[in-house]
Parts: C-alpha cells; structure tokens; sequence
C-alpha cells in the first residue's frame, strides 16, 4: 500500500462523513486506506464504523480508551499500525483540505524528501481559519518560538506547528519515538534528520464541531519546547542571568556614587549588552556565524537590544515613580520580561539561518497546482 492516511481524532464525530468522501475522491481505493485513531467520548466511534461499512476505500480505527501521549502518541499508534511507504497525517475537522493529499504525495516522490509539511507560511499558504488575531498571534509567536530554539532542525520548516504533512516511514524509526505534546511533526523534526520539503495550503473552516485549543494545550507546547531542547536557550539564559547581576551591580554602584537612576540604567545598559554580545558569540550561537560578518551581528544585536532597552526605560519610571518599588528591583522585573523576546530576535534574525531545500518544487514552473487545489476544497466545502 502507498500511503495510510492517519487522522487523530477526539469527539468530530458530525466530520467523519465528509472527510471520508473527499479523500475516496482523490486517492487510488486500491493503494490507500484511511486510519482513525480515535481517543472520542462521543458518538465518534459509532460513526466511524458506520462509514467504513460503506467506503470504497478501506477505513480502521484504533480506539484508545487510555490516550497515551495525547494526539501525539495517536498520531504514533497510527504510524506503528501502518504498512505503507507513506503515512500522511492530517485533522479530522477538515481544516486540512484532501484534496492536497495527491499534491504532498507527487511532492515526496518527485524531490525524494523525507517529510513533506504542508505549511500555512509558505508563498500562497493562507492561516484563514484561525480564529481571530489574538491566535494568528499565537500562531505565528509559536512558530518564532520552535524556530528559535531549533534553528539548524528547523531551518527548512516554516511551519513546524502544523498537523497536516506526510512522511516516509523509512526515514524515522518508528519504535523509538517517544511522543508528547500535540505537536508531533515537532517531535518528528527535532528528533531526527530528515529532508524537508514544503508546498502552501490554505487553512479553512472548521467544517463542525468546536475547536480543542485551549490555555492547557499551550502550557503543553511550552513543556514540550522545554523537553525537546534546553541547550541553546539554557546558555541564552545563563549569559543573560550574568548581564543582568552586571547591571545590577552597575547601575548600583553608580546610584552609590550620586548618579541619577536613569543614567545609571543607561550606562548599565551600554555595557551589558556589549558584553552579552560577546558570550553569545563563543557559547550560545557559535554554530551559526557563518555567511555574516561579526560587525554586522554586532550592529543588529546592538541596535536591538538599545531599541528594548529604551523602550523598558519609561515602564522603569513609571514602576519607581508609581509605587514603592526600588529601582533596582524594578530593572530586575523589566529585563526578566524581555528574555524570550531578546532570543527570539537573536535566533531569528541575528543568526538567521537559510533553507537548504526548495520549498515547493511542483509549484515553481506553476501556480496552477495549488490554485486548482484551493477551488477544489472551497467546491467541497
């Protein structure tokens, strides 16, 4: 068989239908089969099985009553479950249009990738499902986040968020993965070396149902961040934890010596950011030097951290002049908060790195691919 067609799925029982159906219509029946792995409390269940008994393609469902690893580990169950040369996974909410199941399928033999990762962020790709900015917000600060911490893992992926990619299963070890989180193309990344190849799609609609994001499947991605990596950020947050009790100490001292407490913070400033500059170099981002000249890192780090750090100086006087706060407490409180800022910009842009593989190879001579591909999904829906 070509390719089992993964979808995790909890309580989209009102989806099974329609997704069924619109995937019979584009993939071979004969070298396919759609897999449910399904952790529901609902009628999910029920449901799938009534539509497998009339599908022309074949259709299982693993049913997990102890859903271990979350949507991770179902996404897993299904990979240990399959036999084809392909497993592609994707939503059951139909966020995900199968119509571009044969685009990512063409993709993967043409370019002989690894993974191939349908991603929102990619020329023509679209987030228009995203409800609201405050998560196209989340979206894209998560995004920046993974990226940051993984820059080298990552550098091919603009998309490392997404649940819609497929992947060749001789390419990982399926055995040794170790799934958590709800993001397992992150997992999948991160733990391994694949070659990545992306092609856009537009995320729609929710075609029913409600949406499971939530504050706790946050708290989740970070925990799962942490998991994966600590290494870079660690000795990010080690040099940072030093600059911050120099400048302290410095801005102490020269409070001590009658120096007003804003020229104090500025001069700390000055001086920690040069020197937090210098550390990064040798013990956090040494690895990714190349194809930029040092002065030139050091007038984008410069100028960014001088641009936050003046943009911290009036909440400094508001906290001192507002309330009985110390000023010294005060800076503590406002560098503390522009940490993951400050890596984020020095992961991302300082020591930016480029992509080794090409994007969408089918879409280079065409857009006509993944314009077809949008009208198909919009006349399905």
């Amino acid at each position: 068989m070509r390719v089992s067609v993964i979808v995790p799925t909890f309580n989209e029982e009102p989806n099974v239908e329609a997704l069924v159906r619109r995937v019979e219509d584009v993939v071979p029946v004969d070298d396919a089969e759609i897999v449910f792995v399904d952790d529901s409390t609902d009628g999910t269940p029920e449901e799938i099985e009534r539509v497998a008994a009339t599908s022309s393609i074949p259709v299982r469902m693993i049913h997990r009553d102890d859903p271990v690893g979350g949507l991770s580990g179902a996404v897993v169950a299904g990979f240990q479950s399959s036999t084809a040369d392909w497993c592609l996974v994707m939503d059951g909410d139909l966020q995900h249009p199968p119509e571009m199941i044969p685009v990512l399928l063409e993709t993967g033999a043409q370019t002989q990738a690894d993974v191939v990762v349908a991603s929102r962020y990619v020329g023509g790709g679209r987030a228009d499902g995203l409800s609201g900015w405050v998560r196209h917000l989340v979206s894209r600060g998560s995004i920046a986040l993974a990226r940051s911490m993984f820059p080298v893992r990552l550098r091919d992926c603009t998309d490392p968020m997404t649940g819609f990619f497929a992947i060749r299963r001789s390419s990982i070890d399926m055995d040794a993965l170790r799934p958590r989180g709800f993001k397992i193309l992150l997992e999948l990344l991160t733990r391994n070396r694949l070659k990545v190849v992306e092609e856009p799609f537009v995320f729609g609609e929710r075609h029913a149902g409600d949406s499971k994001a939530n504050v706790r499947q946050g708290m989740d991605y970070l925990h799962q961040l942490a998991s994966l990596r600590f290494g870079r950020m660690s000795r990010f947050a080690v040099i940072g934890a030093t600059g911050a009790v120099l400048n302290l100490a410095i801005m102490a001292g020269l409070m001590s010596l009658g120096v007003v407490y804003v020229w104090a913070a500025v001069v700390a400033a000055l001086v920690t950011i040069t020197g937090n500059f210098l550390l990064q170099e040798r013990f956090v981002f040494r690895d990714l030097r190349e194809g930029r000249s040092v002065w030139r890192r050091f007038a984008e780090s410069f100028s960014f951290n001088a641009t936050e750090a003046a943009v911290r100086l009036p909440f400094l006087v508001w906290i001192v002049e507002a309330t009985t706060v110390p000023a010294v407490l005060a800076q503590a409180v406002t560098i503390a908060v522009a940490f993951l800022l400050r890596f984020v910009f020095h992961a991302r842009v300082v020591y930016r790195q480029g992509r080794t593989s090409p994007t969408s190879p089918l879409l280079s001579s065409t857009e006509s691919v993944h314009d077809d591909t949008v009208r198909a999904a919009r006349r399905a829906e």
